[in-house]
């Protein structure tokens, strides 16, 4: 039974394959990795307690602190006021900064003093013994330091990679794990070449640091952060894990390998674990030594995950005594101004400070999500034991129970991946395995629906010569919203006219000609229908396409000036063919206009085409007429301008074409806006100035505008025909009623 339906389960089978490459990191697919940081990212917000965690609490240096103190960085005289705060007055447990002190402050104006007392001022001793009585108190870096001396604190600094030399500031502190622990194994650790740490005497007070860098993912989001980092073979810790080892007795770090009989070759560690004495905790990490950050909520001051207090209300003793006492304090910041906003999977502007307040959190709660090492196993068996049950199954079992089957196993797969989460907080790949899921089902379905619709096969052969394929095969999908009945839409329609054939024909066989010419219109042909044109029909050297019927294309203007452009460039890589094969080179005219038209199935009992007519198209054809004159290769009407403002444009004139009393603008495209070089747009800007004199009659500004555009593109031939055009028409005199239109009787 399974051989007479092979086809359709190696159909089913190819989602499969391309899944297990994925996994195998073979043939990665970017969308898949996109994909499951969304389902991450979407679980992560679902499952958040969204509860406040009172023993962490963030001083925040926030708009109304700068308001109040003054611009960043402080006088560390008032961090020295704020930390005998926290600790004599508040009481708090612990306090670690989410900010770098890496340059001495000298805003109290000390060093100057000193340089006047040994220079302008030496002579005057009491100016020296003043400064001697007073100099203590202007010290402020000796302040602060003082005030971090022996206390439960941890400093914060960064690392950064700096390819052309290693930026080292400021005095790293000791590293909490040496080469040798790593027994000689390759573990990939997130590595830098240089630091931003803190002054010396800072460093020396609180010799205990650690660097907050997040880590960001390549869509820009912060999941993870890593819990230690390599810097010159010394290994660093964060600073969430700095304070959390503080805060339970200063356990040593040591690395914790997946199993002791994985090969000396594995580049990964399993955990990081802390050993004091006979006690260890293990702290899971995922590849890098990185581990993902257990957020509690939204973030912020309104977030409810963490008690925000203005540093302000610190720094001016606002708050009741003791009202922090036992807290775990962390300093940072979430004005705008100070750059310490993320992007993370629970906010667009999450504050830094706040994340290694969920890291900590989620240490001391052993509440850490991890992607075990086992994950790629894991991932491969549901691939193989789903893809399989799928391919041989939905082949034998009719629509409704392949369509229960299918949502089955897509069940199973979302269930189990939900609950090892859950319960073990293993963060597993799901993307592939529903993707997979939902692809062979559909493949599956499609195969089956493709060869059985008749209907389909009937629409697809009746309007399968005139739109490309993609379009059929959005028709297909609802074959009875489509007719060849006539209706009256806007569209745009193209008149793409072919220069020097009548030239070539003179001088070439018929079965030459004949080749060159199926050869351009093919290339012309494809650039319109991967824009998603319908072509109605060839007129000797001529196309005619149109675009926004049958399938409904909003964007229909623009897809048809693109092809334009498109077509225009094709051109010209087919000249450089035929100059290289000796052959004659060809031009082409395109006229472009949107308005309303029908379009529908019309002509004879004998003939008949799916084709548009009206006012509108006739105008499209003029219009290919009139790039001959202007010495361009598109023209496109103001009513298809209007539709296209992504594209920069060339005002070429305004006209009134036979069978047309009213005056129509004419525009050549030049670029896509975002591509507009800058002589380009300045050359548009002078040349819309040129125009306004033009129509103000005003000749002087034009030969001025004139002369300046010749210097931009001595080789335009528009600014040729207007040049003609003012000279003739300074023998005229002023016209109060004529509204700068060019009459053409003919096409």
């Amino acid at each position: 039974m399974l051989s007479k339906h092979w086809s359709r389960i190696a159909i089913t089978l190819v989602p499969l394959v391309l899944a297990l490459l994925h996994a195998m990191d073979v043939l990665p697919i970017d969308v898949l990795r996109r994909l499951d940081n969304i389902i991450y990212d979407a679980r992560l917000r679902v499952t958040m307690p969204r509860t406040l965690d009172d023993r962490v609490v963030i001083v925040d240096i926030d708009e109304k602190s700068l308001g109040e103190v003054g611009h960043w960085p402080w006088s560390r005289n008032k961090l020295a006021g704020m930390v005998d705060e926290l600790f004599d007055r508040q009481k708090i447990a612990i306090l670690g900064f989410d900010v770098v002190f890496p340059e001495p402050d000298d805003t109290s104006g000390l060093q100057r003093l000193q340089q006047l007392a040994q220079g302008e001022l030496k002579d005057q001793p009491a100016f020296g013994a003043k400064l001697a009585q007073i100099q203590g108190s202007l010290d402020y870096d000796a302040l602060f330091a003082r005030s971090l001396k022996d206390r439960p604190i941890v400093l914060g600094y960064y690392f950064t990679s700096d390819d052309r030399q290693g930026l080292a500031i400021g005095v790293l502190p000791k590293p909490v794990m040496e080469q040798e622990a790593l027994r000689g194994r390759p573990i990939k650790f997130t590595s830098w070449s240089g630091y931003g740490s803190n002054i010396a005497p800072l460093a020396q007070a609180a010799p205990v640091a650690g660097f907050f860098n997040p880590m960001s993912d390549s869509d820009g989001v912060v999941r993870a952060v890593p819990l230690v980092a390599e810097y010159k073979n010394r290994y660093y810790e964060s600073l969430a894990l700095a304070m959390y080892r503080m805060m339970v007795g200063s356990p040593a770090v040591e690395p914790g390998f997946a199993q002791e009989g994985v090969g000396r070759s594995y580049q990964g560690l399993d955990h990081i674990r802390l050993r004091l004495g006979e006690r260890s905790r293990i702290v899971p990490v995922a590849e890098g030594v990185i581990t993902l950050v257990p957020y509690r909520g939204p973030g912020g001051a309104t977030g409810g995950s963490f008690k925000y207090i203005s540093a302000a209300d610190v720094i001016a003793r606002r708050l009741p005594a003791d009202s922090l006492k036992g807290k775990i304090v962390l300093v940072g910041t979430t004005a705008p101004g100070l750059q310490d906003l993320r992007v993370t999977p629970v906010g667009e502007a999450y504050a830094g400070v706040e994340s290694h307040a969920n890291l900590i959190s989620g240490l001391l709660d052993n509440r850490i999500p991890i992607k075990p090492d086992w994950a790629l196993g894991y991932e491969i068996i549901i691939l193989l034991v789903a893809g399989l049950v799928l391919a041989i199954l939905l082949p034998l079992v009719s629509a409704t129970r392949a369509v229960i089957l299918s949502v089955v196993v897509i069940a199973l797969i979302g269930a189990l991946n939900y609950w090892l989460y859950f319960s073990y907080n293993w963060v597993l790949p799901l993307a592939a395995p529903l993707t997979m899921a939902i692809a062979a089902f559909a493949l599956n379905m499609s195969y089956g629906y493709f060869v059985e619709s008749r209907h389909k096969r009937e629409l697809a052969n009746l309007f399968g010569t005139y739109v490309p394929p993609e379009l059929v095969d959005e028709m297909v999908k609802d074959p009875d919203s489509y007719s060849m009945k006539a209706a009256s839409k806007e569209l745009t329609v193209m008149f793409c006219d072919m220069r020097g054939f009548t030239k070539m024909s003179e001088k070439m066989e018929p079965t030459q000609l004949q080749e060159l010419l199926n050869a351009v219109f093919s290339r012309l042909t494809d650039i319109i229908r991967t824009n998603r044109g319908t072509i109605d029909k060839y007129m000797g050297d001529c196309v005619m396409a149109f675009w926004g019927a049958p399938v409904e294309t909003p964007n229909h203007a623009a897809l048809a000036v693109q092809s334009a452009m498109a077509m225009s460039q094709a051109v010209h890589q087919i000249n450089a063919e035929h100059r290289a094969k000796g052959l004659p080179e060809i031009g082409v005219g395109i006229g472009l206009n949107t308005g309303t038209m029908c379009v529908g199935d019309m002509g004879s009992d004998i003939r008949r085409s799916y084709t548009v007519i009206g006012d509108a198209v006739n105008l499209g054809s003029r219009l290919e007429g009139l790039s001959k004159v202007y010495g361009i290769d598109i023209v496109v009407s103001e009513s298809a301008r209007k539709q296209a403002p992504e594209f920069g444009w060339l005002e070429l004139d305004r006209v009134r074409v036979k069978g047309k009393e009213q005056a129509v603008g004419i525009f050549y495209p030049v670029a896509a806006s975002g591509k507009l070089e800058k002589a380009t747009a300045d050359e548009l800007k002078t040349w819309n100035a040129f125009l306004k004199a033009y129509r103000a009659q005003d000749w002087d500004q034009c030969d001025l505008h004139m002369l300046n555009l010749q210097r931009m593109n001595a080789q335009k031939y528009l600014y040729e025909l207007y040049s003609e055009r003012v000279a003739s028409m300074r023998l005229l005199p002023f016209d109060p009623g004529w509204d700068g239109a060019t009459t053409f009787e003919t096409k």
